[in-house]
């Protein structure tokens, strides 16, 4: 109710104000009829006019002395003497009148009594009003959710006081690790120490915890959201320091568990020479510019000082989306459509704009969507990384960096096979010039990508499930995507040809895992045989064509150590340009006459350790 009279128009909180006071002065003058002559009293004949003409002296005396000019939530003194003194002029012009129209009928106490009764109810109603609006946190406490804030340090009290001035949230208690600061209070609100988290959230129905720790690491975010995980509320968090540059708390700067908070990865600072090495004050082109990995080298590209920058994609919509975000009016950004598969174009455009860099991001990498498109998969992803490869050759290109996947390593399917045979490819052509350097990057899983688990289990939780995981064992690596992309450039810098580069990826994650502490940070519960009153069910729909339960970064072992402690090099074995050529006419051959069951033997021989999955899944094939 205080909330809708809030949302109106100052013309409408006018015309209400008006409309109080005109039933007022009305309901007064019966009242004050009623008590002098000791019945309740209704005018008769000329006291009609009188009574309910009334209104029509007092609302302009009001107005001439501003009553309808204030704003009701900032009453003081003044406003009230103003009251006051407007009631004051206003009874006396009435009694004035009324004795003028009407000599007998009007007792003259009539006219102290509706002086009284006005002034306390005109000025009443205005500081009852005043109250409400300075108080409505009181009166609308019910229907707000009640919240813990987690951090009781100066952004956990920037918060409370802007929750305090909220519609919304109503916090009842802190949270603080430190023990001097336990049974203590920051503006009426106790702090507690983290045992009682569980009590208060029984006592007083707590709907969500907002975390208030933007200066903790990232190690220690992710130990309390484990926590926190097993109550059921929704957890909430402030950003890190470097997002809340105000230098001051606001509700809108709380936002959902991120990615990063999942994964409690610590950064590393990076190498700002190897940044720039590759890049500042340099002519960069990136294939696949639109994709998830893609988008990101652009970006950091950009930051980093570029010369020039290509932006090589054939998906139209993808490439105009990040040439819009990048500033489609820079001189300095080139948007090309091509494929590349297509080496002519992409000789050109090496060669008129004298491309030193090149990232090549460009592949198809949805397990399943390769496994039913074979050679598609087999003519983007090994050969568009051969042909860019040779235009790089012949147009003097410095530096060429793959984009390369831990599926690479002992793949099960077709798409973690073309990645290794883009990267056996490199080797190779790295070992016989010295034109162009090559380096390959290889890392696990991205957080947030398209296509990737945490976008689609938000999807399905806001949809009320259920949760889909292919198997309950089912374990990957993980890394957000600018931390994957900063180490893609410091790795690419670090080489010197045909090294293969593997990103430390932590600890791997149990997909179901991930999925249940998802459900319980919404606030949620898990439905299954245990808990059949949950709301979210987690649902294993078994291994797709070509997906293994364990990835893996190294083929070889003992990898060596570089200069970052993130990046590491690995020893894998190559073959030489002059049996590879062979094997990728034969791959071309049997491409051309669309032989599944030859094209799967002919990668076999160039990967020896693939291990296929499951039988040809092409959606094209016929046996």
């Amino acid at each position: 109710m205080i909330n809708a009279l809030l949302s109106l128009s100052r013309i409408q909180k006018q015309l209400l104000l008006l409309f109080v006071d005109f039933l007022m002065l009305i309901a007064v003058l019966l009242l004050s009829f009623s008590i002098r002559l000791g019945y309740w009293f209704w005018p008769e004949n000329d006291l009609i006019l009188i009574v309910f003409g009334a209104p029509a002296v007092g609302l302009l005396v009001f107005s001439q002395f501003g009553l309808y000019h204030g704003v009701v939530r900032f009453l003081g003194l003044q406003a009230l003497w103003a009251v006051i003194k407007s009631v004051t002029l206003y009874a006396v012009i009435w009694g004035v009148i009324s004795f003028a129209l009407i000599a007998e009928g009007v007792p003259r106490s009539v006219i102290l009594i509706n002086w009284l009764l006005a002034t306390v109810s005109i000025g009443g109603s205005r500081m009852l009003a005043r109250w409400a609006l300075s108080n409505r946190d009181f009166i609308t406490r019910n229907s707000k959710k009640n919240v813990i804030i987690y951090g009781a340090g100066s952004a956990g009290r920037q918060l409370a006081n802007a929750l305090l001035k909220s519609y919304k949230y109503s916090p009842i208690a802190f949270i603080d690790d430190s023990k001097d600061l336990t049974g203590k209070h920051i503006d009426g609100i106790d702090i507690y120490k983290v045992e009682d988290i569980k009590s208060l959230i029984h006592k007083h129905s707590v709907d969500e915890i907002l975390m208030a720790l933007p200066s903790a690491s990232r190690r220690r975010r992710h130990d309390i959201i484990n926590l926190l995980e097993k109550y059921p509320v929704v957890v909430r968090v402030l950003p890190g320091m470097s997002e809340l540059v105000q230098g001051r708390v606001e509700i809108s700067d709380l936002r959902d568990i991120s990615t990063n908070d999942l994964l409690g990865r610590e950064s590393v600072n990076p190498d700002q020479s190897l940044l720039e090495k590759n890049i500042k004050d340099k002519v960069v082109m990136v294939t696949g510019a639109g994709g998830s990995i893609g988008s990101e080298l652009c970006r950091q590209i950009k930051n980093l000082g570029a010369r020039k920058l290509v932006l090589f994609e054939q998906n139209e919509l993808a490439l105009y989306t990040i040439h819009k975000e990048l500033g489609d009016d820079n001189i300095n950004l080139i948007p090309v459509l091509g494929s590349v598969v297509n080496q002519s174009i992409v000789e050109r455009v090496c060669r008129k704009f004298d491309v030193q860099t090149i990232y090549h991001a460009a592949a198809y990498k949805h397990v399943p969507l390769v496994e039913y498109n074979n050679t598609e998969g087999v003519v983007n992803n090994v050969f568009g990384t051969l042909k860019c490869a040779q235009a790089a050759i012949n147009t003097n290109v410095d530096t060429f960096v793959l984009i390369s996947t831990d599926k690479a390593v002992r793949p099960t399917n077709t798409m973690g096979a073309t990645k290794r045979s883009a990267e056996i490819i490199l080797q190779a052509l790295a070992d016989c010039q010295d034109t162009t350097r090559f380096t390959i990057v290889r890392f696990g899983n991205v957080l947030d990508s398209s296509g990737s688990v945490i976008p689609l289990f938000r999807e399905q939780i806001k949809a009320g499930g259920p949760l889909t995981v292919t198997d309950k064992e089912i374990i990957r690596y993980f890394m957000t995507i600018p931390e994957a992309v900063g180490l893609v450039i410091q790795a690419g810098a670090m080489g010197l040809g045909g090294e293969v580069f593997v990103l430390d990826m932590g600890k791997p994650v149990k997909i179901f895992d991930l999925a249940t502490k998802m459900v319980h940070l919404s606030g949620l519960k898990v439905k299954d045989k245990s808990n059949p009153d949950g709301e979210i069910e987690i649902k294993i729909t078994g291994l797709r064509p070509g997906e293994k339960l364990f990835e893996e970064l190294l083929i070889g072992q003992n990898p060596q150590k570089t200069k970052h402690t993130m990046i590491m090099k690995a020893r894998e074995d190559m073959l030489p340009w002059s049996e590879l050529e062979k094997t990728l006419k034969d791959i071309e051959t049997a491409i051309t006459h669309y032989n599944q069951k030859e094209l799967r033997l002919l990668l076999i021989k160039l990967v020896p350790g693939f291990k296929p999955q499951c039988e040809i899944q092409d959606i094209l094939y016929t046996d």
